[in-house]
């Protein structure tokens, strides 16, 4: 018997090849998000899947992030005062003046899914989780 050392490499190269394939190590698809809160998104007639199954990126889920600001403001009079109530330079508290804040601030970002928005996922570990990457048709 005599060994064919191509023939062995291409075995090899197709037992990996079909090894990757029996994982099914990343897949893309489709769902619809059936419930915000817990939240589940159906795949299929037979698959819901629920919040221990799926990760989340930015796009699909409310966050923080922290941003440098400078904002400033024109004459401001106070609350519920014009000029002629606040009698002028009489009452320094209400006089007119501007404010300026300019540093880091956070903001919160609504991005949370909502019932009846179709996502895209990515089908990962042989299908034990997804993640949500974005939406491909969002609801008003």
């Amino acid at each position: 018997m005599s060994l064919d050392i191509n023939a062995l490499v291409k075995a090899v190269k197709q037992a990996a090849v079909e090894a990757v394939r029996a994982e099914a190590p990343v897949a893309v698809c489709y769902g619809t998000v059936t419930s915000a809160s817990p939240l589940k998104i159906q795949v299929d007639q037979k698959k819901t899947l629920t919040d221990p199954q799926l990760i989340l990126t930015d796009n699909v889920r409310d966050f923080n992030v922290e941003m440098s600001t400078i904002v400033g403001t024109g004459k401001s009079l106070g609350p519920h005062y014009t000029e002629d109530e606040s009698g002028g330079s009489g009452y320094p508290a209400f006089a007119a003046h501007k404010h300026r804040y300019q540093g880091r601030k956070k903001w919160r970002v609504h991005n949370a899914l909502k019932v009846g928005e179709k996502v895209i996922l990515l089908r990962c570990d042989g299908g034990q989780k997804y993640i949500v990457l974005d939406r491909w048709e969002a609801r008003e």
